[in-house]
C-alpha cells in the first residue's frame, strides 16, 4: 500500500495534473527506481521486461490508472471504474512494452482507456488538457463517450455490445502483419457471442496472423454478481484457451503473491506489501513480453489476470463496476480509494513522460487507425451491359463477376459468407477467390489462401468484414437476409463509428441474397425481411444507405458506388433468381445517385404510382399495371433505388457525419416522380423502408403493400399471395382508392 498519506501544496503540481485531488507525498523507491523514466524520444519500449525499474514505473502507471478512472467517474457519480481497474497492470504492461494498438471487448472499461489516452496526451487534439478538463467533459456531449468511441483521439475502435473488440484485434492483425494488436476480454463477458469460436475459426483460416493477443480480465465478477466462469479453477481456465488454439496461456494469478491473507479465490494486490505488488507486477510484465513475443513470432497465445475486479478503486466486486448517484467525490468510499491511489507529482510526470514515448509517440500519433490505409487502384471495374428487356439475368450472378474482380486486383481484399456464394448464386466469387480452407479442394474452390472467409456464424463474418474496413481495407459481407440479425450489432457499431472518423476509411458494405420471396420451400424461419426495417431506422443517422438495384446490370453499379464512397454503411439487397434486365448501366448510375428511376409509364383515364422497393417485388407490381390498363387507368412504376436519397435534409443527421453526404431528392423531382391520382408504396420487406416516401408525399390517397410474415410456400408468387401483395389484390386496391 502508498506508505505517505501527506498531500502537497496545489501551486507545485505539474499544469496536467490540475484537477487532481490527492498527492502522495513519496512513495517506497521512489529516489532509486523512479529517479527518471525508463522510455523516451529514443526508447519507445521497454528493453528488458525483468528491469526493477521498469517494473517499477510499470507499476506506478496501473495505479495512475486506476487513480485517473476512480476520479472522472465519481465526478460524475457516473461510468464504470471496477473492471478496468482488475486489469491496470496488463493494459500498462502493454503499453510499457510498446504496444499501444489496443482495442477492448468491454465498453464498460471506457473510462480506463480514456485515462491512457489522456496519460499519453492524446486527449489534448480534443482540447483535454488537464485532468479538471477531462472531469467535466466525462460523459458529456462532444466529450468523453460513457462507452468507448473510435472517435476519441488515439483509441483504435468503438466498445458497446460484448462480443466485438475481438474482430477488431483480428482485423488489424490481418491489415497490419508487423503489429501486436492486444485486446482486453471481461469474464462477465466470455462467452457471448461466439468470442472463442470466432477465434478458432480466424486461427484456422489464418493461421499465421498470431499478432493479436486476447488479455483476459479473470476477476470473479459481471456487472451486478459474480461471472458464469467464477467457479472455474486455473486447470480449466487455461484448458479452455488450449482448447481453442492458443498455443501459449500464461495466467498470472495475484494470489500466488498475496501477503494480505485475502480471503477467498481473488484477491486485490493493491492491499499487498510494496513488495510483492512489485513481484506481482514483475510477474506480469514478464508474462505479457513473453506472450508479445510469441504472438508476433507465429504462435497464439493469451494472457489470462487472475485478480478481484474493483482491485484498487472504490470497493471491490460486482459493487465496484458501477457508481451511482450516491457515488461523489466526496463520499468516504471514493475519497478514500482515491487517497489510496495518491502518488506524488514526480510519479505523475512519470508516467506522463513513458505514457508518451511509448510505441513511439501519443497513441493520436501512432496507432494504426489515425491513418488511411493505402488502398490498391482498383481501375476500370469490368462491368458487363446486359441488354434491357431481353432474356433474364441474375443479379447476384453478375454481382460475383465484380466481386471477384475486386478481390483479384485488391489482395487485401475479403468477402465473408456463413451460408455459401454458391448457395447465392455466386459461385463465380469461389472460383475466382476461393474459400479460405485448411484443406484444399478443387471440386469445392478451397484452398488455404483463399479470400472467402466462410465461418458459420454471422457474428465472426460481420465483425471480420466490418472490422477490416473500419481498420482501412477493403471487405463485403455477404448473408441471406433471415440470417443476419446475429452481426448487425457489430455492423452497427462500425458504421457509427465511421460516422465520427477523423479521416476516410472504405465504406462496410454488405449484400444480402437469397431473400424471403425466394425461400419458400424452407418456410417461416427463412423469411425474415423485417430486418429491413433495421436500416430503415439507421438511414436517419446520416451514413446508412440501403440500397435496392432492380436488376443485374444496376447491382453492379450499386457495388462500383459503394467501392467509391468511404465512411458509409452501405446494404445491398438483390435476389439469386432470375429477373427482367429494365436499366441501363447509366440509368442505374443515375438511380443511385438520385435515389429513383421511372422503369415504366402509361397514359390513362388518371394515373396510379407504385413506388416499390426490391428487384422481385417489382413482378406483380408490372402485372398489376397491365390489369389497370385494361380498365383505361394510367400507371407509373418508380423503382426506390436509393431510399435514403428521399429523405429531406432535416429528417438526417448527415451534417453531423465525418464525411457528410448531404444529397437529397429535390421538392421539385420527388414530386415530378411521386405525383398521381393514387400514390401506392410496395415493399418486400416492413413498410418502414417507405418512411421518407410517406413523409414526403402530398398525394392524399396512397396506401402500402408490404411484408406481413412467412409461410411454407411452392414459389414467391404464393408468398405474394399470402401476403396479400399480389397483382390482382394491388390493382383492386388501386380502384377502390380511385373511388
Amino acid at each position: 500500500m502508498n506508505q505517505a498519506t501527506t498531500f502537497i501544496e496545489f501551486d507545485q503540481i505539474p499544469a496536467f495534473c490540475d484537477g487532481i485531488q490527492y498527492f502522495a507525498d513519496t512513495l517506497p523507491e521512489m529516489d532509486r527506481l523512479g529517479d527518471a523514466p525508463v522510455l523516451s524520444a529514443s526508447k519507445a519500449a521497454i528493453g528488458d521486461a525483468t528491469n526493477e525499474k521498469a517494473v517499477y514505473q510499470t507499476l506506478l502507471a496501473a495505479d495512475a490508472l486506476r487513480y485517473l478512472t476512480l476520479q472522472v467517474t465519481a465526478a460524475k457519480s457516473s461510468g464504470h471504474p471496477g473492471g478496468f481497474a482488475s486489469g491496470a497492470e496488463a493494459y500498462a504492461a502493454m503499453v510499457m512494452l510498446g504496444h499501444t494498438n489496443i482495442v477492448t471487448e468491454v465498453g464498460h472499461h471506457a473510462p480506463g482507456f480514456y485515462s491512457a489516452m489522456f496519460l499519453d496526451s492524446s486527449l489534448e487534439a480534443m482540447g483535454i488538457k488537464t485532468v479538471s478538463d477531462m472531469r467535466a467533459r466525462f460523459r458529456e456531449t462532444h466529450g468523453l463517450l460513457g462507452h468507448l468511441s473510435g472517435a476519441i483521439p488515439g483509441l483504435l475502435a468503438p466498445a458497446g455490445p460484448l462480443g466485438q473488440g475481438e474482430h477488431f484485434a483480428m482485423s488489424g492483425a490481418l491489415l497490419y502483419p508487423g503489429k501486436l494488436f492486444p485486446v482486453t476480454i471481461g469474464d462477465g463477458g466470455l462467452g457471448e457471442p461466439y468470442i472463442m469460436s470466432a477465434f478458432q475459426h480466424f486461427n484456422t483460416a489464418y493461421p499465421a496472423a498470431t499478432n493479436f493477443l486476447p488479455i483476459l480480465l479473470w476477476n470473479g465478477y459481471s456487472q451486478e454478481h459474480h461471472s458464469m466462469v467464477s467457479l472455474w479453477d486455473n486447470q480449466r481456465m487455461t484448458d479452455y484457451w488450449k482448447a481453442h488454439g492458443f498455443k501459449n496461456v500464461y495466467l498470472v494469478n495475484a494470489k500466488d503473491f498475496d501477503d494480505a491473507n485475502q480471503e477467498g479465490e481473488y484477491v486485490d494486490s493493491t492491499r499487498f506489501s510494496w513488495k510483492q505488488r512489485m513481484a506481482f507486477t514483475a510477474a506480469l510484465l514478464k508474462a505479457s513480453a513473453d506472450a508479445a513475443k510469441k504472438a508476433l513470432n507465429g504462435e497464439m497465445s493469451a494472457i489470462i489476470v487472475k485478480q478481484l475486479k474493483g482491485s484498487g478503486v472504490h470497493a471491490t466486486g460486482a459493487k465496484s463496476h458501477n457508481l451511482y448517484a450516491h457515488h461523489t467525490l466526496e463520499s468516504e468510499d471514493v475519497k478514500s480509494g482515491l487517497q489510496r491511489r495518491a502518488l506524488p507529482p514526480r510519479a505523475w510526470n512519470l508516467v506522463r513522460e513513458n505514457f508518451r514515448n511509448a510505441g513511439g509517440g501519443p497513441a493520436v500519433k501512432t496507432v494504426v487507425t489515425e491513418f488511411e490505409r493505402p488502398l490498391p487502384d482498383l481501375g476500370t471495374l469490368p462491368l458487363t451491359e446486359y441488354a434491357p428487356g431481353q432474356e433474364n439475368k441474375i443479379p447476384t450472378t453478375a454481382f460475383g463477376e465484380i466481386v471477384a474482380a475486386v478481390g483479384q486486383r485488391d489482395p487485401s481484399f475479403i468477402m465473408t459468407n456463413a451460408d455459401g456464394n454458391e448457395a447465392s448464386s455466386m459461385a463465380n466469387i469461389n472460383k475466382a477467390l476461393t474459400i479460405r480452407h485448411p484443406s484444399s479442394d478443387d471440386l469445392y474452390f478451397q484452398g488455404p489462401s483463399g479470400q472467402v472467409y466462410e465461418p458459420l456464424n454471422e457474428d465472426a463474418c460481420a465483425g471480420l468484414a466490418a472490422g477490416v474496413s473500419l481498420f482501412g481495407g477493403r471487405a463485403l459481407w455477404a448473408s441471406y437476409e433471415s440470417f443476419a440479425i446475429n452481426g448487425l450489432p457489430i455492423w452497427q457499431t462500425v458504421t457509427q463509428a465511421m460516422a465520427e472518423l477523423r479521416h476516410k476509411t472504405p465504406c462496410a458494405v454488405t449484400i444480402f441474397t437469397a431473400g424471403a420471396l425466394e425461400q419458400g420451400r424452407n418456410g417461416w424461419t427463412h423469411q425474415r425481411p423485417e430486418i429491413e426495417a433495421y436500416f430503415a431506422a439507421m438511414m436517419r443517422n446520416g451514413n446508412v444507405y440501403p440500397l435496392f438495384p432492380v436488376d443485374a446490370n444496376m447491382v453492379q453499379v450499386a457495388y462500383d458506388w459503394a467501392l467509391k464512397q468511404s465512411n458509409k454503411g452501405i446494404v445491398i439487397t438483390a435476389s439469386k433468381s432470375p429477373l427482367p434486365v429494365r436499366t441501363t448501366l447509366a440509368q442505374g448510375r443515375k438511380a443511385i445517385e438520385d435515389g429513383a428511376i421511372v422503369l415504366q409509364e402509361s397514359t390513362g383515364s388518371c394515373r396510379v404510382v407504385f413506388a416499390v422497393t426490391g428487384d422481385m417485388a417489382l413482378l406483380p407490381v408490372f402485372e398489376a399495371a397491365q390489369l389497370l390498363a385494361a380498365k383505361g387507368i394510367g400507371t407509373r412504376i418508380v423503382g426506390i433505388v436509393n431510399p435514403r436519397r428521399l429523405y429531406r435534409s432535416t429528417d438526417v443527421a448527415w451534417n453531423t457525419c465525418s464525411e457528410p453526404d448531404g444529397k437529397f431528392m429535390s421538392r421539385e423531382q420527388f414530386d415530378k416522380l411521386f405525383h398521381g391520382d393514387v400514390l401506392i408504396g410496395v415493399t418486400g420487406g416492413p413498410g418502414a423502408m417507405l418512411e421518407p416516401l410517406m413523409l414526403r408525399s402530398a398525394v392524399p390517397t396512397r396506401d402500402v403493400f408490404c411484408w406481413k410474415r412467412g409461410e411454407t410456400t411452392a414459389s414467391p408468387n404464393q408468398l405474394f399471395d399470402f401476403n396479400a401483395m399480389n397483382a390482382q389484390a394491388m390493382a383492386d386496391r388501386a380502384v377502390e382508392l380511385l373511388g
